[in-house]
């Protein structure tokens, strides 16, 4: 699928755009081993976001190209940029969709945007703080084993930290150059959002989760070991009208280990 690469500027700032597709506005946010995370262009997940879809898949402040916010780095602040770059898209009501931290994103703009967002994917999102399951430290594990090995960080994103995925975005050593800085970006970026223990989560989302009542379908790799199932139940539960998909032997990277699973459980998601 062809996709166009475009910078759009957002209050003097600059943010980088994969776009592809046609139809109804769907906007995509990344997680770590994603587009944008690693990737420099769609996987054959995001081509199938696109089937139906104009897909918009913004990269995070200071990831692939986008340029640093430097307003402030907790929750609120990213949302706040998220607006303004929604707004300068033309977007008024759209589909949002997620993954890891982009999952945590999605959820805390559809609550307090209800109006603007007309179904929610939550994949593997961070976000939430479920007692005695603690989101996994993906800071500590990006650090190379024995000083070239990233065995743990892959365990942590895949279900085998041998699979061909997990070795093919996170090989031991140095690998592609631009991948390297994409990686390098996106931790800049999760530790600016989620860099205090326990890591990646707001306490009171999950108290506010009924207020986005649009339809919503969250989808998580029955093997995650960074973000643990108990959380995509607790999504499941909080959110208005919602409903739960469980990928049998996929990892946190579920949508990368088993895109046309995930986009199977999807389909009520990108079909209404």
């Amino acid at each position: 699928m062809e996709a166009e690469k475009r910078e759009i500027d957002v209050r003097g700032r600059k943010v980088a755009l994969v776009e592809a597709g046609s139809g109804p506005p769907l906007v995509y946010l990344h997680g770590f081993a994603d587009l944008h995370g690693v990737a420099g262009n769609l996987q054959p997940f995001h081509e199938g976001l696109a089937q139906n879809h104009r897909l918009l898949a913004p990269a995070h402040p200071g990831c692939n190209g986008s340029g640093d916010f430097l307003q402030g780095n907790r929750v609120d602040d990213f949302l706040f940029h998220y607006c303004e770059v929604f707004d300068a898209l033309k977007l008024d009501r759209f589909a949002l969709a997620g993954h890891c931290v982009g999952g945590w994103l999605a959820a805390e703009y559809a609550v307090r945007h209800p109006e603007r967002v007309t179904q929610l994917a939550l994949i593997g999102a961070t976000g939430l703080f479920v007692a005695g399951e603690h989101i996994g430290d993906i800071f500590m594990n990006s650090n190379p084993d024995h000083g070239t090995s990233l065995a743990t960080l892959r365990h942590m994103l895949f279900a085998s930290q041998d699979a061909a995925q997990a070795l093919r975005y996170y090989p031991d050593g140095r690998g592609d150059l631009d991948e390297e800085m994409r990686r390098y970006g996106m931790l800049r970026f999760g530790s600016a959002i989620g860099f205090r223990p326990p890591y990646l989560y707001n306490r009171s989302l999950v108290d506010r989760l009924y207020r986005a009542g649009m339809p919503a379908v969250v989808v998580w790799g029955a093997e995650d070991h960074m973000v643990p199932v108990s959380h995509s139940r607790a999504y499941a539960k909080h959110l208005g009208h919602s409903t739960l998909q469980l990928i049998a032997g996929a990892g946190h990277a579920a949508h990368l280990e088993k895109p046309g699973e995930v986009l199977a459980a999807l389909q009520p998601f990108l079909n209404s």
